[in-house]
């Protein structure tokens, strides 16, 4: 079986997570980083930076897909444009501690990371993330290029808009919603029959 390069955008600290995610779930043997601070940044968790997001085009015959790997879901999303329109594939990356329902639906270029769980018949957008230790139960959903920190829970039911930022800790309960947009600072208790930002 010859060896699957995974191209990540972005070489911070989400960058890192999704390459050793991507590593342990054995779909990906290798990484390379693509980062707009390269050529000055040649390396990150131990694998090449090889490129600025102007060169991804340049890379489609070296890499098998591609991932936005960054919190920031307003880049997030145009990192997602510039992989669309480079003609490389737009792949997921789940951990393989996460625990996806075979039921769920999940958008590309979305990270699941460890020890997330996603319900039956949830759906994930595209180029969203789910953080480690966060559940979105069952029939959840969550928007394209939402975000929800570390250990965020999601009741079942309960619905998360378009570019939302969950931060760490926020727990919202059954039959919330959250619009588009929306940013909850870490810790906030989001209520049942609440609508928050709508």
């Amino acid at each position: 079986m010859s060896e699957r390069t995974l191209l990540i955008i972005g070489a911070g600290g989400h960058g890192k997570a999704v390459a050793e995610a991507a590593l342990l779930s054995g779909e990906w043997q290798r990484i390379a980083f693509a980062d707009d601070r390269w050529p000055g940044l040649s390396e990150s968790f131990g694998w090449p930076v090889v490129t600025n997001l102007a060169g991804l085009a340049a890379l489609e015959v070296q890499v098998a897909g591609a991932i936005a790997a960054v919190g920031n879901n307003a880049v997030r999303e145009q990192w997602v444009k510039a992989i669309h329109a480079s003609g490389l594939p737009l792949v997921t990356v789940v951990h393989p501690r996460a625990c996806v329902s075979a039921a769920a639906t999940i958008g590309a270029g979305t990270a699941i990371m460890a020890l997330a769980m996603v319900g039956v018949d949830a759906v994930i957008g595209e180029g969203a993330i789910v953080n480690a230790n966060a559940t979105v139960d069952h029939d959840a959903s969550l928007g394209d290029f939402a975000h929800l920190g570390v250990g965020v829970q999601l009741a079942g039911g309960v619905k998360i808009g378009a570019r939302a930022w969950l931060q760490a800790g926020c727990s919202a309960g059954y039959r919330v919603v959250v619009a588009d947009g929306v940013v909850c600072a870490p810790g906030t208790v989001l209520q049942a029959d609440v609508l928050v930002g709508v």
